[in-house]
């Protein structure tokens, strides 16, 4: 008899692969991965500062400091500058999903359901027949905010196909009739908790100490690697947790000793709905906190202008690889696939900020990060989305480049990339960042 050989064990995934799935796990909604990055950015030493008090800065320090669902990190050289720049990182903490409505419980043909609301522009057939958990932030009665995040309590049964023959002809879903999740079974003479019930149980307050609440549905399927040769990672909100942890990742790596401009990561909110917020790329923060930094460092207010006008920002957001099954809703002739490294994205209308200027900047990085780059532009015929850089570009006049990971499945509730590529991501980041 012949004996049984073992199976080869394929590889694992590579450390900074398995650290961005640690990343989403640890960051379900926008208000967890801006603590996240705090926490992360705390734990290699730099100091939170408050938005409310007066700040004091001197060469060598790093602070982070946290608005809402939004973070900024910045490092300041070791050295003076004679005539400071800086070098803006920035990316998006949201993702696409379905956000807890303000009177959310209600029942239905003896099921307990939870009224939602569509954020951004998610693919709505993934969130079908999928285990949700809800996760976001509350705020109490004192003014206090806590995070909270439940286990798999809800779930959107798809209709059988016995009762919608056509269904695989084109699925229809309408998005106020066929979205709410279902979260329990009525029981006639039981009066069972409500949906706040169970997100104050898990947050460990008290119901009615709840007074509003910002609360999404979360896939409850943790990151996981796969693959003929685990060469693939899928998660949720790799659009844009990809550019959240690899700038955080940047940032914990930076050495104020050799800096040669201001370093800066800002991770905004609300960029799914087009980043028009207090913690948006289209609200303030980025422009108080760069300003705020330059006084503080005894710049004049001619200084600062000057200062904005000479850096530089990178734009890092997810971006699209060629689809093995639809080529043709690509360009014919830039054709990006996953694994071969990030993205340079270009867009002659600038939906994506990219000049010449700013893909020298981009180029400059990778090779110093030893990062090979694809080029990618979108198919005539296909509308091309946008990021934060357009925004970035016409708030603060800076040079702006877009660049990102390249993904399939994007904006679905569970995305996919190429390990390889968070490594190579990661490593022009912080070259970027470094300078």
């Amino acid at each position: 008899m012949d004996t049984p050989q073992p199976t080869a064990q394929p590889p694992a995934p590579d450390a900074a692969a398995q650290d961005l799935a640690g990343f989403v796990a640890a960051a379900p909604t926008s208000f967890h991965a801006a603590a996240e990055v705090a926490c992360r950015l705390s734990a290699a030493g730099y100091r939170e500062l408050a938005e409310g008090q007066r700040w004091e800065l001197a060469p060598g320090d790093r602070c982070v400091i946290v608005r809402d669902g939004a973070a900024i990190a910045f490092a300041v050289p070791a050295e003076p500058l004679p005539a400071p720049t800086l070098r803006v990182l920035g990316a998006h903490t949201d993702s696409p999903a379905l956000k807890l409505g303000p009177s959310a419980d209600f029942a239905s043909a003896g099921a307990r359901q939870i009224d939602v609301e569509v954020y951004g522009g998610p693919l709505l057939n993934s969130w079908l027949d999928r285990e949700l958990c809800l996760a976001g932030r509350l705020v109490l009665a004192d003014g206090s905010r806590a995070l909270v995040r439940t286990g798999p309590i809800a779930r959107i049964p798809q209709l059988a196909i016995h009762l919608d023959r056509q269904v695989n002809d084109g699925l229809a879903l309408d998005r106020q009739r066929h979205l709410p999740p279902v979260i329990g079974l009525q029981v006639p003479g039981e009066d069972a908790d409500g949906v706040m019930d169970l997100l104050a149980r898990a947050a460990g307050v008290d119901a009615d100490r709840i007074v509003g609440h910002d609360v999404y549905t979360i896939p409850a399927q943790p990151p996981e690697a796969f693959g003929a040769r685990r060469e693939f990672l899928a998660a949720p909100r790799l659009d844009n947790l990809t550019s959240v942890h690899a700038g955080t990742a940047a940032m914990e790596r930076v050495d104020p000793a050799g800096l040669d401009a201001i370093a800066v990561f800002a991770a905004f909110d609300h960029e799914e709905v087009g980043s028009q917020t207090r913690s948006g790329a289209g609200g303030p923060f980025l422009a108080d906190v760069c300003e705020r930094i330059l006084l503080a460092l005894g710049a004049d207010r001619a200084d600062v202008l000057a200062a904005l006008s000479g850096s530089v920002c990178l734009s890092a957001d997810a971006g699209h690889a060629v689809h093995p099954n639809y080529p043709e809703r690509h360009d014919p002739v830039v054709r990006p696939v996953l694994g071969r490294g990030p993205l340079l994205k270009l867009n002659a209308q600038q939906r994506y900020a990219t000049d010449a200027v700013g893909a020298g900047a981009w180029a400059a990085a990778c090779a110093r990060a030893g990062v090979e780059y694809q080029e990618f532009v979108s198919h005539n015929d296909v509308p091309c989305g946008s990021t934060i850089g357009p925004i970035t570009a016409a708030r603060l006049g800076m040079t702006t480049v877009d660049v990102g990971i390249a993904l399939w499945s994007m904006h679905s509730a569970r995305e996919m990339c190429a390990s390889a590529d968070v490594a190579a991501l990661n490593a022009a980041l912080a070259a970027f960042v470094q300078g």
